[in-house]
């Protein structure tokens, strides 16, 4: 297992800027998994910068449990290697099931899926839409689940979703996917370089954007006047508030930004606070709840599910413990009816969750109603299979993999601290 720290200073432009992180540079501790006869096996933790000094380690901790083990190819396998990881009694009590410990455990679950599909010669998505609901039910960790989702009413779920699974996924390949765009709304931008990328949006074919808010209120409400001016009354626009609120500052701002139909607010307080989440959602109705990136783990999820404190579930591919987990977040979201709109951008994230989505289009929910990917048109370009959008559609994958290869010209420029990019910055 390789581990590499690659870093992009996307804070130089303020690209991902927002009211708590406003010098982003995009990062990823990148994860090789070197098996015998090839082909090797790619997976990531996105993280923002000097956090990838920790998350790096975290994942070589892991590293004996890893090395030397037969290579994946099949449910069972990649079951075990996630219990495997998961189940480190001294790692898992600097968690437990969160933070740095957890991301470094779903960064090697998704290199081993990538592995394995690249072995089986399909895309993520394909190659978990084959498996059969008893394989499926088999990936998931049903602890501390079984007061929200049992073991068979999970299979239930996925037996329903059985009949029709090759159409959708011929589907997928002919429409793709719906889109979101959050290009336009970085807190940083200004005002004449938000209506400019978003009128191109919506020239584009996406039918919502999506605007960073939290910094002053003033200023977000004319940013939010100018983006409604622009996009005209049919394209919903959503804000995302990054945490930056308590309850009631969550309640006055949104309620001063009601009267430009925002259609969700994402993370309006802190992801562990349910109750502040539910209270929330019960002020502000009907503007829709979302939230999701910086959430743990599946109990967090349970949680905010039970509590109808969201409206819009955002999994993120790589915060929880990997594939395994986010199915098992998938299925929990399909029991209680909430639509999946994944967080994306970052290094690599929209090119892992399109698989996510589109596996529970044709797998798990079996509906892609009300329910679109984030898309930030930036790095991707460092992928070999990176993601592809057009008229505001994600296009399916089909190379073999899970899609998180960086090109080998990238990781020598971007590794940190001793790539050309970050010694030229350096010496200036």
């Amino acid at each position: 297992m390789e581990v590499l720290d690659v870093r992009f200073p996307t804070s130089k432009e303020l690209d991902g800027s927002d009211a708590m992180n406003p010098d982003p540079d995009y990062s990823a501790a990148y994860v090789v998994l070197h098996a015998d006869g090839g082909p090797d096996g790619y997976g990531l933790a996105f993280t923002i910068g000097r956090g990838n000094d920790v998350q790096a380690a975290a994942i070589r901790a892991l590293a004996p449990h890893v090395v030397g083990r037969d290579v994946p190819e099949d449910a069972a396998a990649l079951g075990d290697l996630s219990r495997t990881l998961v189940g480190d009694s001294q790692f898992r009590w600097l968690g437990p099931e969160k933070g740095v410990a957890h991301m470094a455990v779903g960064a090697i679950v998704n290199a081993a899926w990538d592995l394995a599909a690249r072995r089986a010669g399909l895309p993520v998505w394909r190659f978990a839409a084959r498996m059969t609901p008893e394989e499926l039910v088999s990936l998931v960790d049903f602890r501390y689940l079984t007061d929200a989702l049992t073991e068979a009413e999970a299979l239930d779920i996925l037996r329903r979703a059985e009949p029709g699974r090759a159409e959708r996924a011929k589907q997928l390949e002919t429409s793709g996917y719906r889109a979101y765009s959050t290009s336009p709304g970085w807190l940083g931008y200004a005002d004449a370089k938000l209506v400019r990328l978003a009128e191109q949006a919506v020239a584009d074919g996406f039918e919502m954007i999506k605007l960073k808010v939290g910094g002053n209120l003033e200023d977000d409400v004319r940013r939010m006047k100018l983006a409604r001016e622009t996009v005209g009354q049919d394209v919903r626009i959503a804000v995302d508030a990054n945490q930056r609120w308590d309850v009631s500052a969550a309640v006055t701002w949104m309620t001063a930004l009601a009267p430009y139909d925002p259609y969700w607010i994402e993370e309006p307080t802190s992801p562990d606070d349910i109750l502040g989440h539910a209270a929330i959602a019960k002020a502000l109705a009907p503007i829709k709840i979302a939230t999701g990136e910086h959430v743990q783990n599946r109990v967090i999820f349970k949680q905010l599910l039970q509590a109808d404190a969201i409206s819009v579930l955002q999994l993120d591919a790589a915060r929880v413990g990997g594939f395994n987990e986010n199915l098992a977040i998938l299925l929990l979201a399909a029991k209680f009816g909430v639509p999946v709109c994944p967080h994306a951008g970052g290094v690599g994230l929209c090119e892992l969750v399109r698989h996510l989505s589109m596996f529970d289009f044709v797998a798990v929910s079996g509906t892609d109603a009300d329910r679109s990917i984030e898309w930030v048109d930036h790095l991707h370009e460092h992928f070999t299979d990176p993601a592809v959008v057009e008229r505001g559609r994600y296009l399916a994958p089909t190379a073999p993999g899970f899609s998180a290869r960086m090109h080998d010209a990238t990781l020598r420029r971007f590794r940190f601290p001793d790539g050309p990019e970050w010694t030229e910055t350096a010496s200036e």
